[in-house]
């Protein structure tokens, strides 16, 4: 499955899509931008409320899918165009991330 896919079975908004071809492998939530950086694995959807200036720069270092930020935690514009940047794909989501897990859990 695609972003592109996953974006047309969970209808999130999107913020920011430079690589809607990305394979999706998995998934991986948390917070703590340290632990996502060692835990998290390529092609994973990382799932998270964080929403600052960080999460595109560990979003690119763990080279994940995409990033959900869960219960429309929505990130100021900067942190939207550093994602475009970096090539992350960013979306938005009001569902917890719990409930994101579990759309995710039947989709992958």
């Amino acid at each position: 499955m695609t972003v592109n896919e996953l974006i047309t079975q969970l209808e999130p908004q999107v913020l920011s899509l430079p690589e809607g071809e990305k394979t999706v492998r998995g998934c991986y939530t948390g917070d703590l931008l340290s632990w996502v950086m060692g835990k998290a694995r390529a092609g994973n959807v990382w799932v998270t409320i964080m929403s600052n200036i960080n999460v595109p720069a560990v979003a690119s270092l763990s080279d994940v899918s995409c990033v959900i930020i869960a219960e429309n935690a929505r990130p100021e514009d900067d942190v939207i165009a550093m994602a475009e940047a970096r090539g992350v794909n960013m979306l938005l989501m009001p569902d917890s991330a719990y409930n994101i897990c579990l759309k995710l859990s039947k989709l992958l």
